[in-house]
């Protein structure tokens, strides 16, 4: 038997109360709930349908309800379920005394945890990842030769006591030139710091620069920031060395009072370098012993290319070398080929380091000599000189050498030898076959004019005058004729009229062509302007009396904020641009630059229909035309400050160039027409008048002829 415990509930729940039964009885009056009994019945309807076992008769229904099983609050969302189907009685009895019900895992374990229901350690473990990640991008910056040699304690009074110098040594453009090094040692006699300044190239890359001092000085870097460096002479610095100039960056410094045993030393010291070196850069080094000196103020690094103003600015019967172009091969490079070979320059030191423009003669025959060993020549262009100009040096040595230029900037000119180029010893033997065909040539060509001296001549002969000005007036006087005066200028006018027809055909042409442009243009301006709605005048609208007009008019022209209207001309952006002025002053100010005064008053129409102010004045200012509006009394801003029916401002730009455009072909269109018009009426005043004169020789003749009639 089931029994409805919410009906039993509310059926007995008036005995309870203090009221009457009466009184809750009468239809009169709502009875009420207490609160905790509310929320008692709903939760009763929630379980109504649940199995009651019917008690004795003696059971009090109106005893305390027993609560429900498992109506504990659940931990999460699978809990509630399972406890709502067992409180149903759909889930098993099986599992009533244990938890199992409860414990089973309900996620399958093939899918991924969300990531609110990822565990703790997970997350610990992501995150060492991450914070070794970034400990590995992070870039760990090389220890120093100092930092490397000295001691932490020598580091730290070195930089304090660096702090305290106020001299610096400026190193100009031009890199670690011989005076710049004479200061350094000079100020390491006093001092065991020097201070440096960098400028230009060396001060955009302080790395370079941190090369070349400990590479040029011997000295050691301790502190470098900005454009500015440290220099420490180092513990057994004994002056300035004097470089050896031939081998570049493996220099063999030789003491000032000559000590053989040190020049033994330090010739070792260049020789251990030279096996550290890699075999090609050893073979480029010495290759460029057989040019000339170095330049041993060069501003980089590795070894040092051959200073080429110190080589002849001119070379005695110097020519410009002999190209021949293997038979089959086209003469110029590809585009591929060129990149190829200016990332193969790239990677090369120069060869040469240059700074003046001309007189290369002696730079251009050792380039020929280094193109036997390399497809290219890469010459360095020396910094700090004045007046020094690649271009006329790339100009220069292409004129000088014939090859091809892949590279010129204000750095490095690079030029490639070219596919024709002949070595010298096989130019010599090319040159030696020319040579012997010639002298064959001259052997077979006096043979033939003894032959022909051996035949008889007439001395009376006269020499030959085929295709000479004395044979055509020969010709001309034996079979042509002479021209007359009116024939020539017969014929003149016929060229004349030629010309002429000639050119009123292309005007014809460029007429249609013109004109098919004009209609392109009036479809672009029509398409454009469909958009563009103006408003009409407004009849009804405020009026400002004489005396008012000539006040805003006189405060308009003293006011210095103003609106510029551009090409644009009247757009959206011009009329909010007016109601933001006018919501903080009653006037506002346009000037225009247009030229006409019928366009301005134009202008000044659509402005004051559209904006809904009252135009004061139209005045000729110094930048072109201002007009004046008054807001009005009356004045009120309105929702949107972009009226809709105008163009924006990109629209506004296209229509202003389109006008500009039709304009242009129409004037053009104009000067064709009336050019092509003008030429035809020469025309036909030129046939009119050779027609009255054929007929006037025609009248006169046969008139001579009949009266020769009439006297035969």
């Amino acid at each position: 038997m089931r029994l409805n415990l919410t009906n039993a509930l509310l059926s007995s729940l008036p005995l309870a109360l203090p009221s009457s039964h009466a009184l809750f009885a009468s239809s009169k009056f709502k009875f009420t709930f207490p609160l905790g009994i509310c929320i008692r019945v709903r939760a009763l309807n929630t379980f109504s349908s649940l199995q009651t076992t019917r008690h004795d008769d003696h059971d009090d229904l109106f005893a305390p309800i027993p609560t429900p099983r498992h109506v504990d609050k659940a931990a999460n969302a699978i809990e509630r379920i399972a406890l709502r189907l067992r409180n149903l009685g759909l889930a098993s009895s099986d599992h009533a005394d244990d938890d199992d019900f409860l414990r089973r895992e309900w996620l399958r374990p093939d899918e991924a945890l969300l990531p609110w229901d990822k565990r703790e350690g997970e997350e610990y473990e992501e995150h060492e990842e991450q914070q070794k990640e970034k400990l590995k991008k992070k870039s760990v910056n090389a220890a120093t030769l100092a930092e490397k040699t000295l001691e932490e304690e020598e580091m730290r009074r070195l930089r304090t006591l660096g702090m305290s110098l106020k001299e610096k040594v400026t190193i100009p453009k031009a890199g670690l030139t011989r005076a710049v090094l004479d200061k350094i040692h000079r100020q390491w006699s006093n001092c065991e710091l020097v201070r440096l300044k960098f400028h230009e190239f060396l001060a955009q890359n302080m790395k370079l620069a941190h090369q070349i001092v400990e590479c040029r000085t011997r000295g050691l870097v301790i502190w470098r920031s900005g454009s500015y460096m440290w220099v420490y002479r180092g513990k057994n610095y004994q002056g300035p060395m004097q470089p050896n100039e031939k081998d570049g960056d493996d220099q063999i410094p030789v003491a000032a009072d000559g000590d053989a045993a040190l020049l033994l030393e330090k010739s070792e010291e260049v020789f251990l370098k030279e096996e550290k070196m890699t075999p090609e850069e050893v073979e480029f080094n010495r290759m460029l012993d057989d040019f000339g000196p170095r330049f041993v103020e060069w501003w980089g690094t590795g070894i040092l290319p051959i200073d080429a103003d110190l080589l002849a600015p001119t070379v005695p019967g110097y020519k410009t070398p002999l190209r021949l172009l293997p038979a089959g091969m086209h003469p110029r490079l590809t585009n591929d080929e060129l990149t190829n070979m200016r990332k193969l320059a790239k990677s090369l030191p120069c060869h040469f380091a240059l700074g003046r423009n001309r007189n290369l003669q002696g730079l251009a025959s050792a380039i020929l000599r280094l193109w036997e060993k390399s497809l290219v020549a890469k010459i360095g262009v020396k910094r700090g000189i004045v007046n020094t100009n690649n271009e006329l040096m790339a100009q220069e040595l292409k004129k000088l050498t014939g090859g091809t230029l892949l590279l010129r900037n204000k750095y490095y000119i690079v030029i490639y030898r070219g596919r024709d180029f002949v070595p010298t010893s096989v130019a010599a033997v090319i040159a030696e076959r020319q040579e012997m065909t010639k002298h064959v040539q001259d052997v077979e060509e006096k043979v033939r004019c003894k032959v022909h001296d051996v035949a008889p001549s007439r001395e009376d002969e006269s020499k030959s005058q085929a295709g000479s000005l004395a044979e055509f007036f020969e010709a001309q006087a034996c079979w042509g004729r002479d021209i007359s005066t009116e024939e020539r200028e017969r014929m003149r006018q016929e060229v004349t009229k030629a010309k002429n027809d000639k050119l009123a055909k292309k005007n014809e042409c460029k007429l249609a062509v013109a004109q098919a442009k004009r209609l392109t243009a009036e479809k672009l301006l029509a398409k454009i302007e469909a958009s563009l709605v103006p408003v009409g005048p407004d009849y009804d609208k405020e009026t400002i009396t004489d005396e008012e007009r000539v006040m805003f008019r006189s405060v308009g022209l003293r006011m210095k904020a103003y609106l510029p209207l551009g090409i644009r001309g009247v757009f959206d952006g011009v009329i909010e641009n007016m109601h933001l002025h006018w919501r903080h002053r009653e006037l506002v100010k346009l000037i225009t630059k247009q030229k006409t005064l019928a366009f301005v008053e134009d202008t000044a129409r659509l402005l004051e229909y559209e904006s809904g102010g009252i135009l004061v004045a139209i005045d000729k200012v110094p930048k072109g035309f201002s007009l004046i509006y008054y807001r009005g009394k009356n004045y009120r801003r309105p929702v949107t400050l972009r009226p809709r029916n105008l163009l924006t401002k990109a629209k506004a730009l296209q229509r202003s160039i389109a006008m500009q455009r039709h304009e242009a072909l129409s004037q053009h269109v104009t000067e064709l027409v009336g050019k092509i018009e003008k030429m035809k009426k020469e025309l036909s005043e030129d046939e009119f008048s050779d027609g009255d004169d054929n007929r006037g020789d025609f009248n006169g003749e046969e008139h001579t002829d009949y009266k020769n009639d009439q006297l035969a």
